[in-house]
C-alpha cells in the first residue's frame, strides 16, 4: 500500500510540474490561448534599421504592445510595421510613432505619442506621422572622420 502512495505523490508532482512548464511557455512566448486581447495598427517608416519582430512598443514609457511584422511597401518604398497594441489602449489618428534606442547603443523599440486631437484608430488603422531612428553609429563615424559640417555660428566663433 505504501508503494502506491509514493507513486501517486510522484505522479501528482510530475503532472503539476508539466502544467507549470506549459503555463510559463505560453506566458513567455506571448501566446494568447483564450482570445486576442489586442488590436493591430500599421506605421510606415523610411527606415527601420535595428527594429525587430517582437520589439516592444511603448507609450509614455509603458510597454503596451509588440512589433508583429515588418514588410516592404514596394509602391511607396516604405517599411511597413504592424504593431499589436493592448485593447484598452486608445490611439488617435494624430499619433506619432518613432523608433528609439534603449541607452546609447541598446536595442530599438517603437515609441508612440498617442495623440488626442483626432478620431480613434480602429483595427488595421494607419499611423501616418512617423520618425525613423537616428543612426548613432553613422553620427559617430562622421564625427570621428571629420565629415561633420560646422554650423555658421561655430565658424564665426573660431575665426575670432
Amino acid at each position: 500500500m505504501k508503494k502506491y502512495t509514493m507513486e501517486t505523490i510522484v505522479g501528482i508532482f510530475v503532472i503539476f510540474g508539466l502544467i507549470c512548464v506549459g503555463y510559463m511557455t505560453v506566458k513567455l512566448g506571448k501566446v494568447d490561448i483564450f482570445g486576442d486581447k489586442s488590436y493591430t495598427l500599421i506605421a510606415k517608416f523610411t527606415t527601420v534599421a535595428g527594429l525587430r519582430i517582437g520589439s516592444p512598443v511603448h507609450i509614455l514609457g509603458i510597454d503596451v504592445g509588440r512589433v508583429e511584422r515588418i514588410t516592404i511597401d514596394q509602391e511607396n518604398l516604405k517599411a511597413v510595421v504592424e504593431i499589436k497594441i493592448k485593447k484598452d489602449i486608445k490611439i488617435y489618428d494624430d499619433a506619432i510613432a518613432s523608433i528609439k534606442t534603449e541607452g546609447l547603443i541598446g536595442d530599438k523599440y517603437l515609441s508612440i505619442d498617442p495623440g488626442g486631437g483626432g478620431s480613434l484608430l480602429a483595427n488595421k488603422g494607419v499611423i501616418t506621422d512617423t520618425q525613423a531612428a537616428v543612426d548613432v553609429e553613422e553620427l559617430i563615424s562622421k564625427y570621428a572622420f571629420g565629415d561633420v559640417k560646422k554650423d555658421q555660428k561655430d565658424v564665426k566663433k573660431d575665426q575670432k
